[in-house]
């Protein structure tokens, strides 16, 4: 049974290659693209991730992430060269949910892959913040239920004021509207959630979501502004997602 099928683009047929190789190896079911232009030919709904490098000819990886994430959350990986935090920033405002700078190794690709698809596949990852402790609601407490709520039989569930977030099945829902969010705004709003009161700055929530250094604040800046506004939230007066001035973000 294949672990996923997952879209590969990238002009040079060396890295295509290898990709397809370590992929296959492991289990996934590979499609494979040279442009933007092929890799959006393929139905999302195909497709479980694209891994989509940003410099290519016809279509940029940028522009094609662009719209595919018009037309879906399928999650996204951005391969460059470009390790500049204006190109992160970029790549992140395009939808991506991760970013992998050239050269990579393979133990890290296979890492983030199967951490994005252990979670957008519906296969359940405890690496936020969870105790596994059932948890009641009142007056907007963040809770936890334990497979008791009507939308999510097997698995836990975080009631926050009008919001409703699966942990397992990668879904939220604000009253019976459902949010479609990106892995990555998914995992930093799982953070808040279950660490509510706690104030992270962006480095914290960078290291928390990525495991990894932070590469600055404007990479945070634009999943939170993504986050409130798919929430239908304000910057100015937020009700989901606060702002602590020059120290970072919280859930009261």
């Amino acid at each position: 049974m294949s672990e996923g099928r997952i879209l590969i683009a990238d002009d040079e047929k060396e890295i295509l290659d290898v990709l397809e190789i370590l992929l296959v190896e492991n289990g996934y079911e590979v499609v494979r693209a040279s442009n933007g232009r092929q890799a959006l030919e393929h139905p999302s709904e195909d497709i479980d991730l694209y891994i989509l490098d940003v410099n290519m000819p016809e279509m940029s990886g940028f522009a094609a992430g662009s719209e595919i994430r018009r037309r879906s959350d399928t999650p996204m990986i951005f391969l460059t060269a470009y390790a500049g935090e204006s190109d992160k920033y970029l790549g992140f405002s395009a939808g991506a949910d991760d970013y992998i700078v050239k050269p990579f190794s393979n133990t890290e690709l296979l890492m983030r892959v199967k951490a994005i698809l252990r979670r957008t596949m519906g296969k359940a990852d405890s690496s936020v913040a969870k105790d596994g402790s059932d948890m009641k609601t009142t007056d907007g407490e963040a809770v936890r239920i334990s497979g008791t709520d009507e939308t999510n039989t097997a698995g836990n569930t975080i009631i926050y004021k009008d919001l409703l977030l699966d942990t397992d099945s990668h879904i939220l829902r604000k009253e019976d509207q459902l949010i479609k969010l990106t892995y990555t705004e998914f995992r930093i709003l799982e953070l808040f959630l279950t660490n509510r009161g706690k104030i992270f700055s962006p480095e914290n929530i960078y290291s928390s979501v990525w495991n990894e250094d932070a590469v600055g604040d404007e990479t945070i800046m634009v999943h939170i502004k993504n986050i409130r506004r798919k929430l239908g939230d304000s910057s100015r007066e937020p009700k989901y997602v606060k702002t602590a001035w020059g120290r970072g973000y919280y859930v009261d």
